[in-house]
């Protein structure tokens, strides 16, 4: 495994702006919505701040979560709804969609019986169909299906699927039939990824396939069309196409260097089909982009295209990519949020040499994997990319 340095490779060492986020806490996830970014931290933080996108001034806070915030994401539309919807969701058992204009939830899903933390959450893309992964109580770890129309109680229950905490759940997105909407993929800190139907109640007929990793995952997620140290690839059918070591690669050349420490989140560009925007961090805070030419094959080189220095002082836990104004926002464990230019590099403009031949994989139906290594006590707050399917 090789890193190459790109031919419009820069350094950004000036922020447009940075903020102290308002808990004083790690920043934990990242996400957009309309004219906001939006935040939430690690515990004893149990809020979502948001974040005005021109003065990176806290405007807004959401308050209703009873303890700490698991997973927070920005889906399509919840309940048929024809607006982007900000989902959260925390250790009291909820999973909340939110309306941003009143402060207030719209929709709260809880676990049936005794409360359960939820660890991760996603909508499908049609928005009928909320899903949930729980922590481990005594021997089940649950996968949670809601009827965000119907609220009250769980569509169905599968119990089986994993016997850990189960870290993260994405559907299949931009699907080209109804029934591949409804396949979900989840990963857990078992060691398992797994993709479902999540429209089957007979959970013995609902898991379509398995993956053994051996070690416990963060995140996953699909590809379209710290603590993190390790990077993999699977088929839509979870054969592993490529296992590696992030932080294998370095350069050091023209009086640069970069080492990676850790791997932050994977980021499934807009602009292009073929390529996975990797984003890494070193342990003095900086932050780096880095690409494959094809993440399938082992043996393929990777590019660095940028680094982001002198913002953190710390690790970097959530890095959100805003390709619409070339905008990249950072959160880290100095509890600082920055926003940095970000320009799109050339091989993620979908028209460069790394672009698919005709014939290659589909990657609307490959999987990325991102390892967590040895920091069980870390919240497991941090998950959360979409993409390829990916452990940490």
């Amino acid at each position: 495994m090789s890193l190459l340095e790109s031919p419009s490779f820069e350094t950004i060492s000036s922020e447009i702006k940075s903020t102290a986020h308002p808990d004083g806490s790690y920043v934990l996830a990242l996400t957009s919505l309309g004219d906001y970014y939006v935040s939430s931290a690690s515990a004893p933080s149990n809020a979502i701040h948001l974040f005005d996108k021109s003065s990176l001034k806290c405007v807004q806070t959401l308050k209703g979560h009873q303890k700490a915030i698991t997973a927070l994401r920005t889906v399509r539309s919840i309940g048929g709804s024809d607006r982007h919807t900000l989902l959260s969701a925390g250790k009291d058992g909820c999973v909340i969609a939110w309306d941003e204009r009143s402060g207030a939830p719209t929709t709260q899903m809880t676990t049936s019986g005794r409360p359960r933390a939820v660890l991760s959450c996603d909508a499908s893309h049609d928005g009928l169909t909320v899903a949930a992964g729980t922590d481990l109580q005594k021997e089940d770890a649950f996968i949670l299906y809601w009827d965000p129309r119907n609220p009250a109680v769980p569509l169905r229950v599968h119990s089986s699927t994993h016997s850990d905490d189960i870290t993260a759940v994405h559907f299949l997105k931009n699907c080209p039939s109804p029934t591949s909407g409804q396949i979900l993929l989840s990963a857990s800190t078992d060691g398992l990824i797994s993709t479902s139907n999540s429209a089957e109640d007979d959970e013995d007929e609902a898991v379509l396939n398995v993956g053994s990793w051996g070690c416990s995952i963060s995140q996953a997620g699909w590809i379209r069309g710290s603590d993190m140290e390790t990077f993999s690839c699977w088929s839509d059918e979870l054969d592993m196409l490529q296992n590696c070591d992030i932080r294998h690669p370095s350069v050091h050349s023209h009086g640069r260097t970069w080492v990676t420490d850790y791997l932050i989140t994977c980021h499934n560009t807009k602009r292009s089909d073929s390529n996975l925007a990797v984003f890494v961090g070193s342990n003095e805070g900086d932050v780096a982009l880095l690409s494959s030419s094809d993440v399938t094959d082992s043996s393929a080189p990777w590019t660095i295209n940028s680094v982001w220095a002198k913002g953190h002082t710390g690790v970097v836990r959530s890095v959100f990519w805003d390709e619409n104004h070339e905008i990249l926002v950072t959160g880290g464990e100095d509890s600082k949020i920055s926003t940095w230019r970000c320009s799109i590099p050339r091989q993620f403009s979908g028209s460069d040499k790394f672009a698919r031949d005709e014939g290659a994989m589909d990657m609307d139906s490959t999987v990325t994997t991102l390892k967590r290594e040895c920091d069980d006590e870390m919240d497991i707050s941090e998950s959360g990319p979409e993409g390829k399917k990916v452990k940490r």
